[in-house]
């Protein structure tokens, strides 16, 4: 790694993302596993899944994050601080919650204020990183990032429920409140922001402005449309992967849970770091473009899986390079996010671009199924490689614009 990525903002990204991804496990599936664990109907679990909504409705109260500034620490990193100390109280009143007692809805509204407030760290933590990183930083920034959240996936998850069954679930909430600590410290000790970009003057001002500075830019659809696209080809090859090994190749639960989970997390966060480092050589447009056509051609693995049958070494050699690459594509992704905001509305712009880049995501389910139903899963395999090429030839396009954001920063 670069000396000058070794400093105290990378530092504070890594951490600040590790308490990023802490919460969503304790509001979502280890909360579905406590609560199974207790016998609570399933009808009352399905309903709980609605407590992570404000995951997805995040841009709607991000304004008010770019309106209203607290104070101290400084900005930014004053709303970080609010809601990680109210989160590590509320995980603290949940490990104290007492379901046997009646307590479940209690709970729910606990689980439902968690994902809140986590959520709202989300927009604060997103803006703070694309405000303090240097041009040159942010590739490496948004790899930390990715690394530290998915960390923090794994300890609020898999080990969490792996603590809960030796200690119970309401001493594991607790304990994890204090892990939440370590971002409460990140955020303390972080570097200060620059005073000198005044708040939006009215709230009408820090909803509409943002959307009015946005779309004045030469090309702003384009560069909403590459925000939406780049990831496609991707997300449709990975909507139905589990299903294909599972059901087409006739790999086992541990043959998938060891490979497409386990490795392809420490392939994805390999990726992710070895991209971002090289974008301090490559500049954005470069890296963007060139992982781009990486993600594209790795999706052809699955279609010769689906055409060879599938051996072992062949599935861990397609999982590994396809992760790793996407995890390249996530850092240069992530680090065109940040360039695209201007840093009077930071919070909001990047709250939306994200919202539009996960739309992909989203719809990519129903027609994967379609597809590979009328196609066949090579056929499919191989029309998510067509999927990833709108992105390729926008960014062609707005090479200029591409290159100028760097230049901007």
């Amino acid at each position: 790694m670069s000396r000058e990525l070794a400093n105290r903002r990378i530092v504070t990204i890594a951490v600040l993302g590790f308490a990023s991804g802490l919460p969503l496990a304790l509001s979502d599936s280890t909360m579905q596993a406590w609560l199974t664990e207790t016998g609570v109907d399933v009808r009352a679990i399905g309903l709980f899944s609605l407590v992570t909504l404000p995951y997805v409705l995040k841009f709607l109260w991000a304004p008010l994050l770019d309106r209203f500034q607290p104070g101290w620490p400084g900005r930014r990193r004053d709303w970080i601080l609010l809601t990680q100390l109210a989160l590590a109280g509320l995980l603290a009143a949940a490990g104290l919650g007492n379901l046997a007692d009646g307590a479940l809805f209690l709970l729910g509204a606990a689980a439902f204020l968690i994902a809140l407030l986590s959520a709202t760290q989300d927009i604060g933590i997103d803006a703070y990183r694309a405000e303090v990183l240097g041009e040159r930083e942010r590739g490496f920034g948004a790899a930390v990032a990715t690394t530290g959240y998915r960390i923090a996936m794994l300890v609020s998850g898999a080990g969490a429920l792996v603590m809960a069954d030796r200690i119970g679930f309401a001493r594991t909430y607790l304990v994890m409140a204090a892990i939440l600590c370590v971002g409460v410290l990140a955020t303390l000790l972080g570097p200060r922001l620059p005073e000198d970009v005044p708040p939006p003057r009215t709230l009408a001002d820090a909803v509409l402005g943002p959307l009015r500075e946005f779309f004045s830019r030469d090309g702003a659809l384009l560069l909403l449309a590459l925000v939406f696209f780049y990831k496609l080809g991707d997300a449709f090859a990975g909507r139905l992967t589990t299903t294909f090994l599972l059901r087409e190749l006739g790999f086992s639960l541990t043959d998938v849970g060891a490979v497409y989970k386990g490795l392809g997390m420490v392939a994805t966060i390999a990726g992710a770091l070895y991209g971002g480092a090289l974008m301090v050589r490559l500049g954005l447009y470069r890296a963007l473009l060139l992982f781009a056509w990486l993600q594209a051609v790795t999706n052809f693995g699955f279609c010769l899986l689906a055409l060879g049958g599938g051996s072992w070494p062949a599935m861990v050699a397609v999982v590994a390079l396809e992760n790793l690459t996407g995890g390249m594509g996530t850092a240069a992704f992530v680090a065109l996010l940040m360039a695209l905001c201007d840093r009077r509305f930071t919070a909001t712009q990047y709250a939306l671009l994200s919202a539009a880049a996960s739309l992909g995501r989203v719809f990519a389910g129903p027609p994967s199924g379609l597809l590979v139903d009328a196609l066949g899963w090579a056929p499919f395999f191989a029309l998510t490689f067509l999927f990833a090429l709108p992105a390729i030839a926008l960014l062609v396009r707005e090479r200029t614009r591409v290159e100028a954001l760097e230049a901007a920063a």
